[in-house]
């Protein structure tokens, strides 16, 4: 797999999301994403109860532990690459969680307007 180039959606570099839970397609960190990546996981936010609880009734449980896939189940609070394509469809049921930016892959920009982005970012230029 080839990488994209780690840009955020600012081009600059992209910023870690998350190393503990580590996070990404790639499992690095951060963001990251290729052409393998069908879901785009691109969008580093800051999970929420209300997003997880809507994940969960949409059919993606992230909640709970997976020790099979190293997988420690997500709580509320803690960072995560989401897929672009999940944010919108939570961002048009009210329960966007918010983005941090400087962590968030240019890619995302594919799916998701900016505009959107940034009125839910924790983090803005």
């Amino acid at each position: 797999m080839v990488k994209h180039e780690s840009l955020n959606v600012y081009g600059e570099v992209l910023e870690p999301c998350s190393d503990d839970p580590v996070t990404g397609f790639f499992r690095d960190g951060c963001c990251n994403t290729a052409k393998e990546d069908m879901g785009i996981h691109t969008v580093c936010v800051q999970l929420t109860d209300d997003f997880l609880q809507f994940s969960k009734r949409m059919g993606n449980d992230l909640t709970t532990p997976h020790p099979e896939f190293n997988f420690p189940g997500l709580q509320a609070g803690n960072r995560w690459c989401l897929c672009a394509t999940r944010w919108l469809q939570a961002y048009k049921a009210g329960v966007a969680p918010q983005v941090h930016m400087c962590g968030t892959h240019f890619r995302t920009l594919e799916v998701v307007d900016i505009k959107l982005l940034k009125a839910h970012a924790l983090d803005l230029q």
